[in-house]
């Protein structure tokens, strides 16, 4: 869902850094189901690991950023006609 809100509202970046984040980690921790700690860093205490879902969540991100229209997938048909607005604020900075 991160990555297609990533798309939809054209900052594809942000969802390419998470996926090298999930890349560096996921497979090392047996694909856990959550991670645990403020800054998410510890696999939780009861989570699963090799879950089918946490998987298929990662392809299916991956996909979408290879190619956009793969969005569509788990888009709303309402969706489609929108077409994102968005400004910074030039009071916002980082």
């Amino acid at each position: 869902m991160l990555t297609a809100a990533c798309i939809k509202t054209g900052r594809p970046q942000i969802a390419r850094k998470a996926i090298e984040l999930a890349e560096r980690r996921l497979s090392k921790d047996g694909w856990p189901e959550y991670y645990d700690g403020k800054l998410g860093r510890y696999v939780g205490k009861q989570a699963k690991k090799f879950q089918t879902w946490s998987i298929a969540g990662y392809l299916v991100a991956k996909m979408m950023l290879e190619d956009p229209s793969h969005v569509g997938m788990i888009s709303l048909e309402e969706d489609k006609a929108m077409k994102p607005a968005l400004k910074r604020s030039t009071s916002w900075s980082c």
